[in-house]
This record gives structure tokens, C-alpha cells and sequence, in this order.
């Protein structure tokens, strides 16, 4: 009998030593020096400014804009085949991004399409920066043939058949303007010299007129596209509930798989040097020598962003623009540096992340998988300082994409009546 008591004893203590030892194991996972909390409260989206203001665009929070700019957003007449709309490559069911190599509208596009959700906080758009306000970025798919095919000069008519109360609400009167003489294909657009030289021969009063309603038209989409917004992900509760003090309810948001490849991600995976503040991005322009596809052009990037932001007629300097000189720092002490920003594209939010393959400029990662072993195996001699990081087994990449996939959350955004 003394036999099997002893075995029962020294059964409870291996237990109790075994269940110990995993609290000891798990406590840890959670714990974070002062330091290191700071870090994981910049990420945290509580930590997001509040938006910035687009002095550029005075109709930007007028929510009689935002209504109308969400309407201009779904419709798919203003495109060449009227199938087209913003939301196509844009679809709100998927976060407002697609899941394409590259955008597909009238034709394929060379780019990705880009992520929406909190764009709001980037002074720079699309993957070379060539606009420098949302609602100057609304206007370039429009007259693009491979994306809407559209015209702005079809804007104002379509604005006119279909908008009009509702524009002139928000805009005032629509200009006079003889739409039933209007050669509709008519864009000042260097690839098309039929619709060139029909814009070229309208008169002067007639292209401002129409310039200004295509301009109405693109600040309302962006003041729509402006209340796209992130919500809390798993990430952010966990933070908020280590900043709490509640380490209990924090362990049962994260796993230890998670945590550490967080841990990874802040420390010797150095990923922050992109992907910091609560957007996960330095909305900066980065060449990380990704390859191009082989049936693409050489693509210069930031490079050639440069120039096109400095020359286009929208910018937040443009005739255009609401904004005062002095309120355009953005554009008028950016770096021009051509050289530098060759081959190089911006720092993607990382919020979704997980939702939104494939990845890259043009699409040519197919999972994060194979993002992370790019990032791994890229080869030293072709590293920029901020692609420098620790040494990092399979296990470790593993551990960074479970950490990636807490990043995930549903959009907020404007929905009329709600």
C-alpha cells in the first residue's frame, strides 16, 4: 500500500513540476521590457495621429462629398466598356484590394494593385508616388486605356446625365457646357493623339470648365476613399492589454508562436526600419532589387514618380488645388534625388497583410512564405542598410508569418445612412 502511495506522491509532484514548468515556459513569452513596450505602442493603431488634414482639397470632410464620392466610386459608367469601376481592382468585399499579379481593368495594368485601407495617412500614391493627394489619384485610372479608358471629357457628361442635383449640392452649378457637340474622347493624353488633338481643339473656356467638374469628380472620391480606415486587430488587443497591466488576457490573444515571431519582427528581423508607426510603413520608396517579370519593361519607379508628381497639372501646387503654397511641404521640399529612387517602390502598409496576395510592385510573390524567404536569402552584396537583418532559420520565418496574420482586421468606412 506505502508502494503505491509513494507512486501517487512523486505522480503529483512530476505533474505539478511539468505544469510549473510550462507556466514558467509561457510567462516569459509575454513579458516585455519598458523598452520594448514603447516599440509595440508606436505599432499600436491607437497610436495612429489624428488624419491629416488635405489642404488641397476643401471638400475633403464634407460628407455630402463623401456620399457622392462613394456613389462615383461603384459606378462602372464611368468607364469605356461600362464595366469598370473603381471598386473592380478596389472591391470592398476584399478589403479593398484585389488578389491579381496586376491590376485588370479594360486591359492589365504593370503595377499591383495598391492596399486603400488608412491611405489617408500617405503623402504619396500608387507605387511611385506620382500623385500627391487621393483625390488627385482618383482621376489617373480614369483616363488610362488599360484601366477605366475613360475620358474626362465622358466624366462630364455622365456627371451631367446621371449627377447632376447631387453635384451641384455639393459643387454648385455644373458649367454650361454643350455636351451634344463635345467630341467625347477628348483628354489631353500623349498615348492617344486622336483624343489629343480633339482636346487641343476645344476652346480654352470649354477645357477649364471641363477640368474643373473632372477635378469636383476626384475630390469627392477622395474624400470617400479618405474614411477607409483599419480597425483593432488581434495585434492592437494584444497590446492594449500588456500597456493594461493584464498579461492573462493577453496570452489568450496571442500564441507563443505569434509572440515571438513579434518579438522577431521588432528585434533581429529589423523590419521596422519599412514598416513602423501604427500603419506598419515609413511611406517611403525603397529598391529591394526584386526581379521584374519577364514580359514587363524595366520599370524606374520612384524615379520617374518624381518627375510626373513635380509636373502634373493636380498636384497640391497645381491650379487645381485648394491649397497655399506654404501648405504643400510635402511636394516642395521632397527629395528629388532621381539616382537614389531608381527601382524603387513604397513601403505598403502591412495592416492585411495576410489578406491581399500576391505580392510586391507586380505581383511576384504568390504567398508570404515566399516574401519572407526573398527577404532571408537575399544575397549581402546586393543588401541596402535597411535590408540588413539578424541571421533567421525556417522555424524563425515561420514564427514572423503567424505574426503577420494578427495584423488582420475588418475596414471601417462611410456608409450612407449608417
Amino acid at each position: 500500500m506505502r508502494k503505491y502511495l509513494d507512486i501517487l506522491i512523486w505522480t503529483g509532484i512530476l505533474c505539478l513540476i511539468i505544469a510549473l514548468g510550462s507556466i514558467a515556459a509561457e510567462q516569459p513569452v509575454h513579458q516585455w521590457t519598458p523598452q520594448e513596450k514603447e516599440i509595440l505602442k508606436s505599432l499600436w493603431i491607437d497610436s495612429l495621429p489624428p488624419m491629416p488634414s488635405d489642404y488641397s482639397n476643401k471638400y475633403a470632410e464634407d460628407l455630402k462629398a463623401v456620399a457622392l464620392g462613394r456613389k462615383f466610386f461603384f459606378d462602372s459608367r464611368f468607364s469605356g466598356n461600362m464595366k469598370v469601376s473603381c471598386a473592380t481592382c478596389h472591391p470592398e468585399n476584399m478589403n479593398f484590394a484585389d488578389n491579381l499579379p496586376r491590376a485588370h481593368g479594360m486591359g492589365t495594368t504593370k503595377r499591383r494593385t495598391m492596399p486603400l485601407i488608412g491611405v489617408a495617412y500617405s503623402p504619396w500614391l500608387f507605387w511611385d508616388g506620382r500623385k500627391d493627394s487621393l483625390w488627385a489619384q482618383a482621376l489617373g485610372p480614369i483616363e488610362s486605356p488599360v484601366e477605366h479608358g475613360f475620358s474626362r471629357t465622358q466624366v462630364v457628361v455622365v456627371i451631367k446625365k446621371y449627377y447632376q442635383k447631387e453635384y451641384e449640392r455639393v459643387f454648385g452649378p455644373l458649367p454650361e457646357i454643350d455636351e451634344d457637340h463635345l467630341p467625347l474622347k477628348a483628354k489631353p493624353s500623349q498615348e492617344e493623339p486622336v483624343a489629343l488633338k480633339a482636346w487641343v481643339n476645344l476652346p480654352e473656356k470649354t477645357r477649364k470648365a471641363i477640368n474643373q467638374v473632372y477635378v469636383n469628380f476626384g475630390k469627392a472620391i477622395g474624400a470617400f476613399v479618405r474614411t477607409m480606415m483599419p480597425t483593432p486587430s488581434r495585434f492592437d488587443r494584444y497590446v492594449e492589454a500588456l500597456l493594461k497591466g493584464d498579461i492573462d488576457r493577453a496570452s489568450r490573444i496571442l500564441t507563443p508562436e505569434e509572440v515571438n515571431g513579434l518579438r522577431l519582427f521588432i528585434g533581429k528581423a529589423r523590419c521596422l526600419n519599412c514598416h513602423n508607426g501604427p500603419m506598419f510603413t515609413d511611406y517611403d520608396f525603397h529598391n529591394i532589387v526584386v526581379q521584374q517579370p519577364s514580359d514587363l519593361p524595366i520599370d524606374n519607379g520612384r524615379a520617374d514618380g518624381i518627375v510626373q508628381v513635380l509636373t502634373d497639372e493636380f498636384n497640391c501646387l497645381g491650379p487645381y488645388s485648394d491649397a497655399i503654397p506654404r501648405q504643400c511641404r510635402h511636394l516642395r521640399f521632397m527629395s528629388t534625388d532621381v539616382v537614389r529612387y531608381k527601382g524603387a517602390f513604397k513601403t505598403p502598409t502591412l495592416r492585411n497583410v495576410a489578406e491581399r496576395a500576391p505580392y510586391m510592385h507586380a505581383g511576384q510573390f504568390s504567398t508570404l512564405h515566399k516574401v519572407l524567404h526573398f527577404y532571408r536569402d537575399m544575397p549581402r552584396d546586393v543588401r541596402t542598410p535597411e535590408l540588413e537583418h539578424g541571421s533567421l532559420t525556417d522555424e524563425e520565418l515561420s514564427y514572423l508569418e503567424a505574426f503577420l496574420k494578427t495584423l488582420s482586421s475588418p475596414p471601417k468606412v462611410y456608409k450612407e445612412g449608417l
